[in-house]
């Protein structure tokens, strides 16, 4: 009887209690970066998983932080934006573009904020800098990828890393 309980109900018990304790094991952004050659601008999205980014906005501006169900969506909007702009911008040919805030989403386990750069010929070269959540999370990782002209190119950066050029 004790091999059977043993069996059935303590390892897998166990087990569950050894990973409940992780969320997810990788920590991880992921941007994207498109020019759009007909209307002259850099489109963005910027994506992290909902529990890090509410993390970091409630440990950074010390407030109640609800992306998913807010009580005040524009209050939510302003701290989206504002933290995203404090840890992540580009410049295209060694110009710094000004981002204009579009909106978030969740989609799945993450949230994808959207922002758009105006007035950007096809660049020759796109910088990055992106620190998002480095300071909460030393592994924490960011994918960039860029496309010009149909031409993908991407890089990854590893925390402290915070920046890279690609060209086209």
């Amino acid at each position: 009887m004790v091999s059977f309980l043993y069996k059935w109900f303590f390892v897998p018990a166990i087990c569950l209690f050894t990973l409940s304790g992780f969320t997810h094991p990788i920590f991880v952004s992921v941007i994207e970066i498109e020019h759009n050659a007909k209307e002259k601008s850099l489109e963005v999205s910027c994506k992290l998983f909902t529990d890090d980014f509410e993390k970091a906005l409630r440990s950074t501006y010390k407030v109640h932080v609800d992306l998913l169900n807010p009580a005040d969506r524009k209050a939510m909007d302003k701290l989206v934006n504002d933290y995203v702009q404090r840890h992540f911008s580009i410049t295209a040919d060694g110009k710094k573009v000004a981002l204009q805030y579009l909106g978030y989403e969740q989609i799945e386990e993450g949230i994808y904020s959207y922002f758009e750069a105006k007035q950007v010929e096809k660049p020759a070269s796109v910088g990055i800098q992106n620190n998002l959540l480095y300071e909460f999370e030393p592994q924490q990782m960011g994918l960039v990828h860029v496309i010009v002209n149909g031409e993908r190119k991407s890089t990854k950066l590893l925390n402290p890393a915070a920046s890279a050029e690609l060209r086209f």
